[in-house]
């Protein structure tokens, strides 16, 4: 790849930018699928789940399993589902609260499904005396079979929906609709599955789901008051029978099975709809969810930074073969220290002001003085220059561990600054893979007395094996990376991944020539 080529496609980069990096246009037939080992295959494209408590009385006409925004969304991948339940008495206003939070997620695919539409089969005695059947007790659910969706749905398998009618209390009036948490062919996609009904956080499998409980808080008198509304005008009913209805099952149900799971609600919003503030910080908490890749919603420890059009470009071309040496060390240089800058900035700082020119004063941060870097031989000392360029007369110590194969990593060498104790520590290593070499370095750094939280691992690309295994080793270090890749294949590579680094950095790759000769023959 030319060097002129490596302009046009940065540059090329730098125009209108949209919310998802779309792939439509790239050609897949010619691309070779690499083997990925089997832990990967699952731990990727869950979608965020939303689980929203809604009675059966609650204002609003709520769409069952529909997929309200699913057309065309652009988003690259699902992500995590977020079981976020709603709960509150009846008519309290959930199903406005879940349209409202729907309406402002306009630009993601969102699924709604509906408590309702798990209903137990009425039996034909039951049927004879459905005014006698108690629709707001648990046992009128069937949970199991909800707990049964929504684990199809979190792991991309299509689900079919039906829509309770509640004048024939039967599940069989309308047609079913089919949802799915993943794109596939004739099924609704969504990136935002959310989960309604009155008594969702009653079984306690179900609120294990749930990353956000939400309670929606409404005065009893005003709950009643638009239940008598909506069912003598919206269903003809007599006021003496949603009176009798109310005192004999809705009332003894809110008070028995529905108030009480309140205590494990997150969020508790007054009001209901009326609410703004409240549903547009919970829309708020949704979006940067949804922006975070899933490990980070794991390990809280794990940072990955903002990807741009300029980031993926970068890493587009810097994980091309093709690309010549000169122009992978440029892009790679980059890269790092955007990374480096990123690492940098969840170091510990202090209050302090200063005088500017004109004699005014500006409080702003002093950084941290007590830090060095390590590098971890031989690619980690690709990212010292950049380290260097940020942080003047930093100290950088240096370890050696001999790879061979997925086990058997040994020291070979370390030569470290002689209080690295008492300083903060930035780890340099580009390619995070199986985290075997990782967890060696990490374990010296705090054999030498480090504080594990003193330490942030700075690298390229992560595998999400080794994220697990340093975030899991390590919970108090951060990791800090650009882009986290699919796995690691049968030989322990990276995969997509961009090759030996520390060969294409340093010029042992031995194509390298050809590739010189191949780009200087394109630009002539």
């Amino acid at each position: 790849m030319g060097s002129a080529a490596v302009e046009d496609m940065i540059e090329a980069s730098s125009g209108v930018h949209f919310s998802g990096f779309h792939m439509d246009g790239l050609d897949s037939r010619h691309i070779k699928k690499p083997m990925i080992s089997p832990a990967t295959e699952n731990m990727h494209n869950q979608p965020f789940l939303i689980a929203s408590v809604k009675s059966r009385f609650a204002d609003g006409n709520a769409l069952v399993g529909e997929d309200r925004y699913g057309q065309d969304s652009g988003n690259m991948q699902a992500l995590l589902i977020i079981p976020c339940g709603v709960a509150g008495g009846a008519a309290s206003g959930k199903t406005t609260v879940c349209d409202m939070i729907i309406q402002q997620l306009h630009d993601q695919r969102v699924v709604l499904v509906n408590q309702d539409s798990f209903y137990h089969k009425l039996t034909e005695e039951e049927l004879a005396r459905v005014h006698e059947y108690n629709f707001d007790h648990p046992d009128a659910f069937d949970t199991e079979k909800l707990l049964d969706s929504i684990d199809n749905l979190r792991h991309g398998r299509a689900v079919d929906i039906p829509k309770y009618d509640f004048k024939s209390y039967k599940h069989d009036v309308f047609p079913v609709r089919r949802v799915r948490s993943h794109n596939v062919q004739n099924v609704n996609p969504s990136d935002v599955i959310i989960l309604e009904g009155m008594l969702i956080f009653h079984d306690p499998r179900v609120r294990e789901l749930m990353n956000m409980k939400i309670f929606v808080d409404t005065d009893a008198d005003v709950r009643l008051a638009r239940r008598i509304r909506r069912d003598t005008v919206g269903k003809s009913r007599d006021i003496g029978a949603v009176l009798d209805q109310y005192s004999k099952f809705v009332k003894p149900a809110f008070d028995d099975f529905i108030l009480p799971t309140k205590k494990y609600a997150d969020i508790i919003i007054p009001r209901g709809g009326d609410n703004h503030v409240a549903i547009d910080l919970i829309v708020q908490h949704i979006r940067t969810k949804l922006g975070q890749h899933d490990l980070c919603k794991i390990y809280p420890n794990l940072y990955v930074i903002q990807s741009t059009f300029q980031i993926r470009g970068m890493h587009t071309l810097i994980r091309d073969s093709q690309t010549t040496k000169h122009d992978f060390v440029f892009y790679a240089d980059r890269l790092i220290r955007l990374v480096v800058e990123h690492g940098l900035g969840h170091l510990p700082f202090t209050e302090k002001q200063v005088i500017t020119p004109t004699g005014s004063v500006y409080t702003g941060v002093d950084f941290c003085k007590r830090l060095c870097g390590v590098s971890i031989i031989r690619s980690g000392e690709s990212m010292e220059n950049a380290l260097r360029a940020c942080c003047k007369g930093i100290k950088i110590g240096k370890i050696l561990i001999h790879r061979e194969g997925d086990n058997g990593q040994q020291l070979i060498y370390e030569k470290l600054p002689q209080d690295i104790s008492k300083r903060h520590v930035l780890l340099l290593d580009p390619i995070l893979g199986t985290g075997n070499s990782a967890v060696q370095a990490i374990s010296l750094l705090i054999k030498k007395g480090v504080p594990e939280s003193n330490i942030i691992f700075l690298n390229l690309i992560s595998a999400p094996q080794g994220v697990h295994m340093v975030c899991k080793s390590f919970p108090r270090l951060k990791i800090v990376t650009s882009e986290i890749d699919i796995g690691l294949n049968k030989d322990f590579c990276v995969i997509p991944g961009m090759g030996e680094f520390g060969d294409r950095y340093f010029g042992t790759d031995d194509d390298d020539d050809q590739k010189v000769v191949a780009s200087m023959q394109q630009s002539c």
